[in-house]
């Protein structure tokens, strides 16, 4: 069996009319050459920022004050899931292996949240954004995001669908479980043929270390009851982070209609991605991902060029006529949350 394939294929493989002229720009200007260093930097910094909270945490011992590591633990957690995402789209490095290496040890052990399960939903949604019948993160969930998914539910999905946008951040509290939870369905799936035996044994194996790995620090440095505590405060937290950091990217954006004509890349990319306005500290708390239409136009492009990146992008909309969508990271989750509340209105009017 082959190898889960990295996020997306290259660019340079999808360079539709409209598209490129805006690859050979960017290709140009240098910014599709990988920053390895920089990641390498960011990542030694990450392990000893981590380093540092359990340090903390076996300092201050059995004490209710340990819940307090649980906030920068989560934050922490999330730039590893980041590293883990960014080899997904081999931005760290070209070789595949080591891709898979880096995605695996941050995912998987780190984390404890299966690498390959991430890898092929996320490569699902890079290729058709916003679409209902192939984008997995528009598929009917314990959330949906059409009116035609919302007349469709019964019983208490369709009282959760009435109150989803009131709901939503409540039920970020439970991703970071979630996401251990869909690991383990992936590598114990017999019928998944999407990866070889030995590559979810590997994988198994990284999962179930994580999980001893992390029961044992906690119970090592507190009582049992302590250490439920913090490690349903620390998965409530890093749940919620991660969900606010991917809910402004595509919720309340065009959805291209299934049956209604093909968007080329650009297009496709662009007007179902939304960006978020920031500095600094906005690029390192979102993890880039505030850059959200270059980052699906350019998967490949290292998370640092993703800003020098934008000018080149928004001019090239501009002479196209292509609407080009950013805002604040406030308004960007109203604009999320309203498009929840029109899905689930005919359902609260009895129209649904």
């Amino acid at each position: 069996m082959p190898h889960t394939a990295s996020l997306l294929v290259g660019p340079e493989q999808r360079t539709g009319s409209d598209f490129a002229p805006l690859l050979r720009t960017v290709k140009a200007h240098g910014l599709l050459a990988r920053r390895t260093r920089w990641y390498i930097v960011s990542m030694a910094a990450n392990l000893v920022a981590l380093a540092a909270t359990v340090t903390a945490m076996a300092f201050t011992g059995d004490s209710w004050w340990t819940l307090a590591a649980a906030l920068p633990l989560a934050v922490l957690w999330s730039r590893t899931a980041f590293f883990g995402h960014d080899a997904g789209h081999a931005q760290i490095s070209g070789d595949r292996r080591v891709s898979r290496a880096v995605g695996l040890f941050h995912s998987d052990l780190l984390l404890g949240m299966s690498y390959s399960w991430w890898n092929d939903k996320h490569n699902r949604h890079h290729a058709n954004p916003n679409h209902v019948d192939k984008d997995p993160d528009v598929g009917v969930g314990v959330m949906v995001w059409t009116q035609n998914q919302a007349s469709q539910r019964e019983g208490l999905a369709r009282w959760l669908t009435r109150n989803q946008a009131r709901l939503f951040f409540p039920l970020l509290l439970l991703e970071g479980i979630a996401l251990k939870v869909y690991g383990f369905r992936t590598v114990l799936a017999k019928d998944d043929c999407r990866q070889a035996p030995r590559e979810r044994a590997v994988e198994g194996l990284l999962l179930i270390t994580h999980l001893a790995g992390y029961a044992g620090l906690l119970l090592m440095v507190m009582s049992p009851g302590k250490a439920i505590v913090f490690a349903l405060l620390h998965h409530a937290l890093f749940g919620l982070h991660l969900g606010m950091t991917f809910a402004p990217n595509h919720k309340g954006m065009e959805m291209p209609d299934p049956a209604g004509e093909r968007w080329g890349h650009l297009q496709r990319q662009v007007l179902t991605s939304r960006n978020v306005r920031g500095g600094v500290f906005t690029d390192w708390l979102l993890g880039g991902l505030n850059y959200q239409i270059e980052h699906h136009l350019f998967p490949s492009m290292p998370r640092p060029h993703l800003r020098h990146a934008q000018p080149l992008v928004i001019e090239h909309c501009r002479a196209l006529g292509i609407p080009y969508t950013q805002t604040s990271l406030i308004d960007s989750y109203r604009q999320a949350l309203t498009h929840m509340h029109q899905v689930g209105e005919p359902l609260r009017t009895g129209r649904g």
